[in-house]
């Protein structure tokens, strides 16, 4: 039995929906992950070749493991940012989020902050997940805010959790429970 990926008929919020990858995302998406002011928010940089991106972006589209969402505006259907759900265990209910809204114009509207309610939601009603968490850099006060806004509380802090341009720095860690 073939497994279909997780993210057939994404989740809508008011303003935002979260829609499977398409072939047409690449461009941006491969922007964004070479964007080295982007990624420092959350992880180490480290350019990515197109050969690499373009792999990656035919493996993401037909996951059977992990949640992967374009994150659009639903007025104008743009593309703004890409957010998943990874490392899912069935066992334990548990997956760790990452999101990034690689389109400056959408940074600051609120649009973060509805994706990751919506993938949130996704995970516990149609993943059966209990926990979902996530981790980013101490100094991040956007993600703060965003991940606080949607539910999540600090559970502790990885001091020096990351090297990062030659120098440690700590990793954040929040968490959301499901309501059940």
């Amino acid at each position: 039995m073939t497994k279909r990926p997780l993210t057939r008929g994404g989740p809508e919020g008011l303003r935002v929906r979260l829609a499977p990858l398409t072939a047409e995302d690449g461009p941006s998406l491969f922007r964004w992950i070479n964007d080295r002011e982007l990624v420092h928010l959350s992880a180490a940089f480290h350019p990515v070749h197109a050969a690499h991106h373009a792999a990656w972006m035919r493996e993401a589209i037909n996951r059977t493991d992990a949640a992967i969402f374009a994150i659009r505006v639903k007025r104008g259907d743009r593309l703004i940012g890409v957010c998943q759900l990874h490392s899912i265990s069935a066992v334990h209910r548990n997956a760790e989020l990452q999101i990034r809204i690689g389109d400056g114009r959408a940074r600051g509207r609120g649009y973060g902050t509805e994706a990751v309610r919506l993938l949130v939601d996704f995970g516990f009603r149609d993943l059966n997940l209990h926990r979902v968490w996530l981790r980013f850099f101490r100094g991040n006060t956007r993600a703060l805010r965003t991940y606080a806004a949607a539910g999540f509380v600090k559970e502790g802090v990885m001091k020096d959790g990351a090297f990062v341009d030659g120098r440690f720095v700590d990793v954040v860690v929040m968490g959301r429970l499901s309501r059940a």
